[in-house]
């Protein structure tokens, strides 16, 4: 995947130095760095590269004030008290669980700890500890393992089969403590991706999300990983679950889009034309999940990560002026898929949309025309 990212950054980066000669529909025109026709990010509001926030893939102020807080202070009781007043029955909790485990994971990562100096991340176990029989704790420890093992070991080996499995009784601790609580259930679904759970396995556990939540995203997606060609299905078992489920999906679920996710999880690796983009497997899944951006409910947790994935394949496919009103809304978050996979998000963030500038412009676009 860092070899695909390198070339894909590499003909991106070819790509922008094509529009930025390439001004208007009459031909090919010079245009210097710095001058007033350039294609500038800045003039639509965008925020620089460097002001990109890659912790969440949109804003929720109250998740980012508690993280601010508990890491401040190390003291877990504002995470606890923020999770227990999130339903359970909707995408918030998901996305509020990964950000603390994420959270308490990276400062592990920052402080190993050592004979002189408490481990990162120490607020999480203590949460643990004084609070054994809290589901919110036990469901953020379950993923905060999840993430260690993908993160810290390798798939296969001893080690990150110990954790998963750490992960997978915790898993079940937290549905114990919350029944009616899909997240737990959500988390195994990427603890069978590494165990390698057999599909008869998998569908007892995705039988059981099915039943507190039939049209939960996050879960569809996470489930969407372990039918992928590279995991334990293949690229007609993935299409097939994605389109399934997009075709029972409620007016205003975004479960629409998920057949757009199938096809980037199952995108060749060398084939990086736009006429790729432009075909019609792509443009149909492009249209789904367009259709269900337009119909969602606006302020769904979700809609976030379906508009990152629509400023990836807009691009691509050079269609600007669609990429242009994705990106009025997502800017300024970068934490989601593609960006998430490469070493520096913002940085991968970035150079799609001064594509999508720059081709905008010299298809006679401008901040004006810009719908707000």
């Amino acid at each position: 995947m860092a070899i695909l990212w390198l070339l894909m950054a590499l003909l991106m980066l070819s790509f922008v130095l094509l529009l930025v000669l390439r001004r208007g529909r009459g031909g090919i025109q010079r245009v210097p760095a710095g001058h007033p026709d350039a294609a500038d990010p800045a003039a639509y509001g965008f925020l620089r590269e460097e002001e990109l926030d890659v912790r969440l893939p949109g804003p929720d102020e109250d998740l980012l004030r508690t993280l601010e807080l508990v890491q401040r202070t190390q003291d877990y009781r504002a995470a606890a008290q923020l999770l227990a007043g999130t339903g359970a029955d909707g995408e918030l909790r998901w996305q509020r669980v990964q950000a603390f485990a994420g959270a308490a994971a990276l400062e592990l990562r920052q402080r190993p700890g050592g004979v002189h100096e408490t481990p990162g991340g120490q607020w999480l176990r203590v949460w643990r500890a004084e609070q054994p029989k809290d589901a919110g704790g036990a469901a953020v420890h379950a993923e905060f393992l999840v993430q260690q093992a993908w993160r810290t070991a390798t798939p296969g080996t001893n080690e990150f089969r110990i954790i998963m499995e750490e992960a997978r009784k915790t898993c079940a601790e937290a549905a114990l403590l919350a029944p009616g609580d899909p997240v737990p259930y959500v988390i195994e679904l990427s603890v069978a991706r590494g165990l390698a759970y057999s599909h008869a396995e998998f569908e007892q556990l995705w039988a059981k999300i099915l039943d507190r939540a039939p049209y939960h995203m996050g879960a569809h997606l996470a489930a969407l990983h372990y039918w992928c060609e590279k995991w334990h299905g293949s690229r007609e078992q993935a299409y097939s679950f994605a389109q399934s489920a997009a075709a029972r999906a409620p007016e205003g679920s975004l479960l629409a889009a998920l057949p757009l996710f199938a096809v980037f999880e199952h995108l060749p690796e060398v084939n990086l034309v736009a006429s790729f983009y432009q075909s019609e497997v792509v443009a149909k899944a492009i249209h789904g999940a367009l259709h269900a951006v337009h119909s969602a409910v606006p302020d769904d947790p979700t809609l976030p990560h379906v508009r990152h994935l629509l400023v990836f394949f807009l691009v691509r496919a050079e269609r600007w002026a669609e990429a242009m009103d994705q990106l009025i809304h997502v800017d300024g978050h970068v934490g989601a898929l593609p960006w998430t996979l490469s070493e520096d998000p913002a940085a991968a963030f970035a150079l799609h949309r001064a594509l999508a500038v720059a081709g905008y412009e010299a298809n006679g676009g401008s901040p004006a025309s810009l719908p707000g």
